[in-house]
């Protein structure tokens, strides 16, 4: 458990914006199921299972402001990756054919890691809130100028 927890403070700090963590979760979703279709002869349970870790790599690597976007990128990248791992036949309806079956025969991993990025978004943004408040509480009281008073302007004009 102490080994996991160095290797997870270890890893780099990045912060990627909605559109960099669609990026980066659709490109390496796509390079696995090349990888899955080289080495494993397109399981489609191998490419699950490396679905998750992408999941959560994408979950924590999302800048705070952009924190609802992981559990949204993340079954897109699974599809756009599915592409190469997804059976096959003749021309384009063929592997629209494959695509659909494969993406309804593997809901279960889709669900999963879309469930494990929604989970640690919800996590995060619940620690960023709490250091919020926290750090508020620390600051004090907000002191705030009196708005000025109906009718005055500052500056007096002569009469005319």
């Amino acid at each position: 458990m102490v080994r996991a927890v160095r290797l997870l403070r270890g890893m780099p700090g990045l912060r990627l914006t909605g559109l960099g963590s669609g990026l980066f979760c659709a490109a390496v979703m796509l390079v696995l199921g090349f990888l899955d279709q080289l080495l494993f002869g397109a399981s489609l349970t191998v490419y699950g299972v490396l679905f998750l870790p992408v999941c959560l790599l994408t979950a924590l690597w999302v800048r705070a402001g952009d924190l609802l976007t992981a559990p949204v990128v993340v079954p897109i990248a699974f599809a756009v990756g599915l592409v190469a791992v997804a059976e096959s036949g003749e021309g384009l309806g063929g592997r629209l054919m494959g695509l659909v079956t494969a993406l309804a025969t593997e809901a279960g991993w889709l669900y999963g890691g879309t469930l494990v990025a929604g989970s640690t978004v919800i996590v995060r943004r619940v620690r960023l809130l709490r250091r919020r408040r926290a750090d508020a509480v620390a600051a004090g009281p907000v002191r705030r100028r009196p708005e000025p008073s109906a009718g005055v302007t500052g500056a007096e004009t002569p009469p005319v």
